[in-house]
């Protein structure tokens, strides 16, 4: 998502679709980001707030480059009448993220019975057909899906407000160092297994973009804030110390989350 956002012309002009207080991050000022929710978070970051119902956005046709929905899908009551509504605000030639959990997933199922369903009224099984749907109601051609692996971040007692839940003990109420030892091990099974215990969802991309055969997705996701990177950069960041033995870890550049660090062999590539 960010690499659509950074690839923008200036001027383009950016949707984001149930964004709560906002539901990406970016430097670039040049940039035209609307933020669309149902009610408007006291606390929230840059861009141009509007309180609107998805279904019914208040936006003449073709006024959007791109158009993210980041874990946003999965809450709309109408959602057919939402994705409608994206194709006909979407500009020709621009792009449309989806990130949504997968409701088979280990992650999910944790997620909703920590959070009591999580606010979720669409359950996603199958990434086709997330795909045939978008596609059929936004008239926007399918370019590719990617896996998006889990941190348990919801889980972090960093990331907890009030007193914790009984259940959380399940969970060490939240230790980082024990969710990214966790993390660790449920990643390992999926490679020695074949299994998807790591993973939560999917990432889809639609219209006007190309994506590379064979690019490996963000299998490093930070325990703390959910901010996911490539190896390669966490190495390059110098956020990797150089520590003797088998495991490593790394910091989170953004939040300083400790973390276990995973090579790019541990994931998989674009459907």
């Amino acid at each position: 998502m960010l690499e659509l956002i950074a690839g923008l012309p200036p001027g383009s002009r950016v949707l984001d679709l149930g964004a709560g207080g906002g539901s990406f991050h970016t430097e670039r000022h040049d940039l035209a980001i609307v933020r669309v929710d149902l009610a408007i978070r006291a606390s929230r970051g840059p861009g141009s707030y509007v309180a609107a119902d998805a279904a019914h956005l208040p936006f003449a046709s073709q006024s959007f480059d791109l158009i993210v929905s980041n874990h946003s899908l999965e809450h709309f009551p109408e959602l057919e009448a939402a994705l409608a509504e994206v194709g006909r605000v979407m500009r020709a030639g621009g792009v449309f993220f989806v990130a949504v959990p997968d409701a088979a997933t280990l992650t999910d199922r944790i997620y909703r019975w920590m959070g009591r369903g999580g606010g979720h009224v669409n359950a996603f099984r199958s990434a086709g057909q997330v795909a045939g749907s978008v596609e059929r109601l936004t008239g926007l051609p399918h370019r590719g899906t990617l896996p998006l692996y889990s941190s348990l971040s919801f889980l972090n007692a960093f990331n907890r407000t009030g007193r914790p839940q009984i259940k959380s003990v399940l969970f060490a109420f939240g230790n980082e160092r024990f969710l990214a030892v966790l993390n660790w091990i449920l990643r390992r099974l999926d490679r020695r297994f074949g299994a998807r215990l790591s993973q939560y969802g999917w990432s889809f991309h639609f219209g006007n973009v190309e994506l590379p055969n064979g690019r490996k997705p963000w299998i490093n996701v930070c325990v703390r804030c959910g901010s996911g990177y490539p190896e390669t950069f966490l190495k390059e960041a110098g956020a990797v110390p150089e520590r003797p033995g088998n495991f490593q870890w790394y910091r989170c550049p953004p939040c300083g989350g400790a973390n276990l660090l995973f090579g790019v062999e541990d994931s998989d590539p674009y459907e």
